[in-house]
């Protein structure tokens, strides 16, 4: 009995999802049309019941974090909860003055006359979320859309379905759906949202699925903002602290398991240390999770069998320095270091996304911005040096979305710095301010007075281009 059946019942599943996406787009844009959105007061109201809703159903996000990735309470609170809540309240206490018409300086040529800029909402919003930080990286670009005034589809991933199946739950109960919505499926549930025509998109996620988001987009000309990734390398001179360096690295790599877009996803070590970092790492990977990390609850899994098997390939038994342990049945991969490694081996083809950080030398500064700037253009960099100048030299002659100096991913935390990537690695940026920006219009208005109108730009025109070169000149 048992596969026809199955094949009969999925069907009318995925079309009345389908048919659920085309009436969710219709009621939120009839609600935004209403204006409902718009006060300031609803806004906050929004901001207060979400952060009210986060708080009552902290346990179960917890829960369904521990189900999909085992991932440590200190880890989901840090890196998702703990995260949304800082961004929170910040926007609660800013909205205010991040909404206000911004003045701008005028110019003589319009007197009399006042120009200002008014943030202005979209519309409706669609907001596609990634896995691997299923709440941190759906609700701080949520934030900034109910900041700003829109309305909101979201798209959890369903690769982190316990984590997804909480969102909707939660989200539900406590919001209109024509104001926000959650919608859970696969590709195909995706594919119809971005056949709708949303006034603002924001995409997480892979570089390639960017390309598709981007060019569905094209056809509405509907903004995108695209939050990538790539391979974001971690450089360590011979003048740093290779202790700290160590540390800090292996705590950047290792949190979640590697599943971080900003997570190093190489180091290049100044040859004439390379041992002694090597060895330091060591000591920390023992100091974290202990001489058997498979047994620590610390340390979180891989989220499912598909990218188990992709990680795996690249642990190449000849360049395992530390660690290359794996269990199938529970999907885990040690803390993994690969020494030895070329650009051409498979670790060095994709973001890893996984507990595997491959080492390679360089013998000067100027070889290892080369090896950077050769490549794609990177989410972040993390340089560790103790020379300022060079620090400099890093900032100035590499190009990459954001980093740290002598630390990793630790930018994340201040929402007060716009978060995003360059070329490949992403499109546009986000956090604090820059949330509510991402998501607002900037509409510009110049208020002309009435009480003098000079009659030297109406036609005739005679002689007046003198005059205006003249003027222009003058200014």
């Amino acid at each position: 009995m048992p596969f026809a059946p199955q094949t009969d019942t999925r069907q009318p599943v995925q079309q009345e999802t389908l048919r659920r996406i085309e009436q969710l787009h219709r009621l939120q844009c009839a609600f935004f049309a209403g204006g409902h959105t718009l006060p300031l007061q609803f806004r906050k109201a929004q901001l207060h019941k979400l952060q009210q809703v986060l708080k009552q159903h902290e346990q179960e996000l917890f829960d369904a974090l521990y189900a999909d990735f085992r991932k440590p309470a200190l880890e989901a609170y840090g890196t998702e909860i703990g995260f949304i809540e800082l961004e929170l309240k910040l926007a609660l206490k800013k909205v205010d003055d991040w909404a206000k018409p911004r003045r701008v300086p005028e110019t003589l040529i319009n007197f009399p006359a006042r120009s200002y800029v008014y943030p202005q909402p979209y519309g409706v919003a669609l907001i596609i979320s990634p896995w691997n930080y299923p709440l941190n990286l759906l609700f701080i670009p949520l934030i900034g859309a109910i900041a700003a005034g829109n309305c909101a589809i979201l798209k959890p991933s369903e690769i982190a379905p316990n984590t997804a199946a909480v969102v909707n739950r939660i989200i539900s109960q406590n919001f209109d759906e024509r104001y926000l919505a959650v919608v859970e499926g696969g590709v195909e549930a995706t594919t119809h949202l971005l056949a709708q025509r949303f006034d603002y998109i924001f995409f997480t996620g892979s570089t390639q699925v960017g390309r598709i988001v981007m060019k569905a987009a094209a056809e509405h000309l509907t903004p995108v903002t695209l939050e990538l990734g790539g391979k974001s390398p971690a450089i360590v001179t011979q003048d740093a602290d290779l202790e700290l360096a160590a540390r800090r690295i292996c705590w950047g790599k290792f949190l979640n398991a590697g599943q971080t877009c900003v997570a190093p996803d190489y180091v290049l070590v100044q040859e004439d240390v390379k041992e002694d970092f090597i060895e330091q790492m060591a000591h920390c990977i023992t100091d974290f999770y202990g001489s058997h990390p498979a047994e620590s609850p610390d340390f979180a899994r891989i989220i499912n069998d598909n990218h188990f098997a992709r990680l795996s390939k690249m642990l190449t038994p000849e360049n395992i320095r530390i660690g290359g342990k794996t269990d199938t049945d529970t999907r885990y991969i040690d803390p993994t270091i690969l020494d030895n490694i070329t650009w051409e081996h498979p670790s060095m083809q994709e973001e890893i996304f996984g507990p595997i950080l491959p080492v390679l030398s360089f013998t000067d500064l100027d070889e290892a911005i080369m090896m950077v700037n050769r490549h794609e253009k990177p989410l972040a960099l993390y340089f560790f040096s103790a020379n300022r100048e060079d620090q400099k030299r890093i900032l100035k002659e590499v190009t990459f979305g954001g980093g740290c100096i002598n630390d990793t991913i630790s930018h994340l935390a201040n929402p007060n710095l716009p978060f995003g990537g360059v070329g490949n690695s992403g499109l546009g940026s986000y956090h604090g301010i820059a949330s509510f920006d991402v998501f607002s219009h900037q509409k510009s208005v110049l208020h002309r007075g009435t009480w003098l109108d000079l009659p030297f730009r109406y036609p005739p025109y005679g002689d007046k281009l003198k005059l205006l070169r003249k003027f222009l000149r003058w200014l």
